[in-house]
């Protein structure tokens, strides 16, 4: 690991204030508040990937003070959640690299830490992020019950005609209980893995990171693991109650991850296609609706696998760039 010098921290700090500066702008532009919020997690993935681990804390730390005295230390424990943390856990994980020998490679190449582990960890820290915020803001049916009666009162007074019955009022409550903790998990990963992806490609153009450029379709799948992590939480959602909202979010969360890793196979075995485009356009079109996102999802489901990236190894003369780990 790089030692601290004034070059790092600053680096960190400058970092941490631009990703202050886009939440506050997300809290300001209702339009945009969920692209500044994901835009927010680029600041910390590009000095992690590409300053390493001192540059990455630096950040977070800077953002989380700023955020606490700038706002309120609600806000600042729900950025360093949702964006600050994941993003340099993100960074330290891409970083790990070992001898290729150690897992039976060739002489002279690096093995990296691989991506479909990292898709499994992002699923895993977005998870526990939405469950805790859950937690402290007292997530449950007695809030969801509100937010149902305030949608219901507001369309009854612009069209009195239009007054739902007790049972389908009854029975939309009991499905946004499980629905926004499944949908806010699910869309969160999307974003923080696109806002990744970014990143990856900002670092390498600067010259500064050491992973080699991967080629996404082939290698972004899910962890075999996660199929047993993804099926208990569809038992869960069955079980009521507590376990029942656990298992939402595991959904959400894990089924993104899934679907991720479906768009990857689509984008890998259409290549070289003369119609790869326009399938593509329709894939990602239709993915807005239910039914051709679980199809999608399923696609994800039967891919499983973990490939790892190779680049040489670096002389034992030359200082790294940055914080690449030795993962034992």
């Amino acid at each position: 690991m790089n030692k601290p010098n004034a070059t790092l921290l600053l680096t960190g700090v400058l970092a941490g204030v631009t990703a202050v500066l886009l939440m506050l702008g997300a809290n300001e532009q209702s339009s945009l508040s969920s692209i500044l919020y994901a835009a927010s997690a680029l600041p910390i993935l590009i000095v992690g990937l590409g300053w390493g681990n001192i540059a990455a804390i630096t950040a977070v730390c800077t953002a989380t003070v700023i955020g606490a005295a700038a706002v309120s230390p609600m806000f600042a424990f729900t950025m360093a959640i949702f964006t600050l943390l994941p993003s340099g856990w993100l960074s330290h994980l891409a970083n790990l690299a070992r001898p290729a020998t150690e897992l039976g490679g060739p002489q002279g190449q690096m093995a990296w830490y691989p991506l479909s582990d990292i898709l499994l960890h992002l699923c895993a820290v977005v998870c526990i992020a939405v469950i805790a915020l859950g937690v402290i803001i007292g997530y449950g049916p007695e809030m969801t019950s509100q937010m149902v009666d305030i949608l219901v009162s507001s369309l009854t007074t612009q069209n009195p005609a239009a007054v739902p019955d007790p049972a389908g009022i009854a029975q939309a409550k009991a499905m946004m209980v499980l629905m926004l903790p499944m949908v806010q998990g699910g869309l969160w990963v999307l974003m923080l893995f696109t806002t990744y992806y970014v990143a990856t490609r900002i670092v390498a153009v600067s010259g500064h990171g050491l992973r080699p450029r991967e080629d996404i379709p082939s290698a972004l799948r899910m962890n075999r693991n996660a199929l047993f992590v993804f099926l208990a939480g569809i038992v869960a959602c069955f079980a009521g109650g507590v376990p029942a909202m656990l298992g939402a979010t595991i959904c959400g969360t894990f089924g993104a991850g899934f679907l991720l890793s479906g768009f990857a196979t689509l984008h890998l075995r259409t290549r070289g296609k003369d119609w790869q485009l326009p399938v593509l356009i329709l894939a990602y079109l239709a993915a807005f609706m239910v039914l051709p996102a679980i199809v999608i999802l399923v696609i994800g489901l039967t891919d499983t696998r973990r490939a790892i990236a190779l680049s040489p190894a670096k002389p034992a003369s030359m200082p790294p760039k940055t914080d690449t780990e030795t993962k034992d």
